[in-house]
C-alpha cells in the first residue's frame, strides 16, 4: 500500500514539483497538495494522509499552528517541516508542537523521498544544519535531561544523547559498535520507557527531565 502524503506549500511551483516528485515515486501517492492550511480538517478529511508536508510560513494559519491542530485531531500522522530559513526558534516550536523532522528546502529529489520513507518507518529526518541547531541549542542548556522514573539503562541514555545530536542509526552503531538491530532494539525500549512515538518526541521529553548532560 503506498504511503499517502499531503503537501501544504504556498509557493506554486515548489508546490507542484513536489507533488510531481511524490507521484513518481514508488511506494508513495500524493492525496493533496494545499497553498495554505484554511479549512485545515476538510483538507485532512479528504486526503487521509500518512505524512504530511508543512511549510513553515504560510498565510492565514502558519504551519506551527497547523501541526497543533493536526497532532490534536490526527495523532498518528507524522509531519515533515519544511522551511528555506534555519530559524532556532520556530525548529523548537515546531517539533514542541508534534512535528517528527525538519528539512531544509533544497532537500528535493531523492532526498525529500527518502525523509518520507524514514518518518513513515519511525524515523526524525532532519536536515545536518537543522540537528546542528538543535545540539546547540542542547549545549546552551547545558543538559538534556531524563527523569529517573524513566529507567533508562546507561547504554539507552547514550544512544538517546546521540539521537539528540542527529546521528542517524548507522552512525549511532558505528559509534558505539553495535549492530542496527541492535541499536533499533535500544531505541524502541527507549521510546517505550519514555512513552513517546518519535526521536523529536523523545528529543523534547528529554529536555524536561534530569540525567543525560552533554559533554
Amino acid at each position: 500500500m503506498d504511503i499517502k502524503v499531503v503537501i501544504f506549500e504556498d509557493n506554486s511551483g515548489l508546490r507542484e514539483m513536489l507533488f510531481q516528485i511524490i507521484n513518481f515515486a514508488q511506494g508513495l501517492a500524493c492525496t493533496g497538495a494545499y497553498p495554505n492550511a484554511l479549512d485545515l480538517d476538510h483538507k485532512m478529511k479528504i486526503s487521509q494522509p500518512d505524512i504530511v508536508l508543512m511549510d513553515i510560513d504560510m498565510p492565514g494559519i502558519s504551519g506551527i499552528e497547523a501541526v497543533k491542530i493536526i497532532k490534536d485531531k490526527y495523532p498518528n500522522v507524522k509531519i515533515l517541516m519544511q522551511t528555506i530559513f534555519e530559524n532556532n526558534d520556530k525548529v523548537y516550536e515546531s517539533l514542541c508542537a508534534g512535528a517528527s523532522g525538519y528539512l531544509l528546502k533544497n532537500n528535493l529529489g531523492e532526498k525529500i523521498i527518502e525523509a518520507i520513507k524514514e518518518l513513515n518507518a519511525g524515523g526524525a529526518p532532519m536536515s545536518p544544519p537543522i540537528a546542528k541547531k538543535i545540539l546547540l541549542r542542547f549545549q546552551e542548556q547545558n543538559s538534556i535531561q531524563i527523569n529517573d522514573d524513566d529507567q533508562l539503562s546507561q547504554r539507552e541514555k547514550e544512544i538517546l544523547d546521540l539521537l539528540t545530536k542527529g546521528l542517524s542509526y548507522k552512525m549511532i552503531a558505528s559509534k558505539v559498535f553495535l549492530s542496527i538491530d541492535t541499536i533499533k532494539f535500544h531505541i524502541k525500549n527507549i521510546y517505550e520507557k519514555l512513552h513517546v512515538h518519535s526521536r523529536s518526541e523523545a528529543i523534547m521529553k528529554a529536555i524536561h527531565g534530569n540525567t543525560i548532560t552533554h559533554t
